[in-house]
């Protein structure tokens, strides 16, 4: 890999320039993973920042951050020496599970959308975080600063968020290589027919609907969820719980369809349900298990169901003794 700081056909800015050309070694990388690891003094906010803006070129030519680098490319540009965050803080409360100095561990309330896009430029879980801890602004996207993974608007339950930039890469690294527990609770139209069992279906876009994921055979990628049925309410409804071992957009929405009980409350994978009498999609993610990226310490936190959920399972008959059953 050879750099060289002073050519002279990159794009002007008033940030750090350079050009570097990649050797066989880092062929497959993603662009932003490189330029992460390769200008370490540079927040993964200005580098995807930059790379968004076209001053980041391959071989001459812009490209996006999920691009996968070639050996013998050459990459160069300008890094901006200062993003801009358009992003506000706001109070917005969640209960804190777990914090230190370097990461946080919330429960997400329901409809909390995590960060801002389309329609949402304010009223985020972002928002609420950068209020409560304002350093978070300069770690990772500028428009998701510290998030690591998202929950859908209407799903409740346990995030981890990244309050330095390494600890954001390392989180991010934990996530995409699956060194981490995911654990969720559903309640489910009908009963699976099996009260435990794994389903490994692949997830894509929906051909038609681009708003909805779907189970692809072709062009899907793999996606992993293991079941268990921890009770059942006269075989109308069951509450299950749902361990993930990969991340893909509403996966247990798609594959809890597919099995044939959709997740009480989701209109979009529930078409022909019922779902008048429920607030929302009862799906929450209710346990993180992961060594701390720091300490290494073990860490173990569970985010209790929210109130809407389980007023819904007391009026199927749930018990608060029951519980134990989770």
């Amino acid at each position: 890999m050879e750099s060289n700081e002073g050519a002279s056909s990159r794009p002007k800015s008033s940030g750090l320039n350079f050009q570097v050309r990649i050797d066989a070694g880092l062929k497959g990388m993603r662009l932003d993973q490189f330029l992460s690891n390769y200008l370490p003094s540079v927040s993964r906010a200005l580098v995807i920042s930059s790379i968004r803006k076209g001053l980041i070129l391959v071989d001459g030519v812009p490209r996006k951050s999920s691009y996968r680098l070639k050996a013998n490319e050459t990459l160069e540009g300008a890094v901006e020496s200062k993003a801009v965050v358009d992003v506000l803080p706001e109070k917005i409360d969640f209960p804190i599970l777990y914090e230190d100095d370097f990461l946080l561990l919330i429960s997400k309330p329901p409809g909390l959308v995590v960060h801002p896009g389309s329609g949402n430029s304010h009223g985020t879980l972002v928002n609420g975080l950068l209020h409560h801890c304002k350093f978070i602004a300069g770690v990772g996207d500028s428009l998701r600063p510290g998030i690591v993974h998202r929950l859908d608007k209407d799903t409740s339950g346990i995030m981890v968020i990244a309050k330095t930039e390494s600890v954001h890469r390392l989180l991010v690294d934990c996530f995409k290589n699956h060194r981490l527990e995911k654990e969720y609770l559903a309640l489910l139209h009908g009963v699976p027919k099996d009260k435990k069992g794994r389903i490994v279906a692949p997830i894509g876009r929906h051909p038609v609907q681009r708003q909805k994921m779907a189970i692809r055979q072709t062009g899907g990628k793999h996606a992993a969820s293991c079941w268990e049925v921890l009770h059942e309410f006269e075989n109308r409804f069951s509450l299950v719980k749902v361990v993930i071992e990969t991340g893909r957009t509403h996966q247990i929405r798609v594959h809890m369809a597919h099995l044939g009980c959709p997740v009480v409350g989701d209109r979009v994978y529930g078409a022909g349900k019922d779902n008048s009498r429920f607030p929302r999609q009862l799906l929450h993610a209710s346990r993180l298990v992961f060594q701390h990226p720091v300490t290494d310490a073990p860490i173990d936190k569970v985010a209790l169901l929210w109130p809407d959920f389980e007023a819904v399972l007391m009026e199927l008959g749930w018990l608060s003794s029951m519980k134990r059953e989770m």
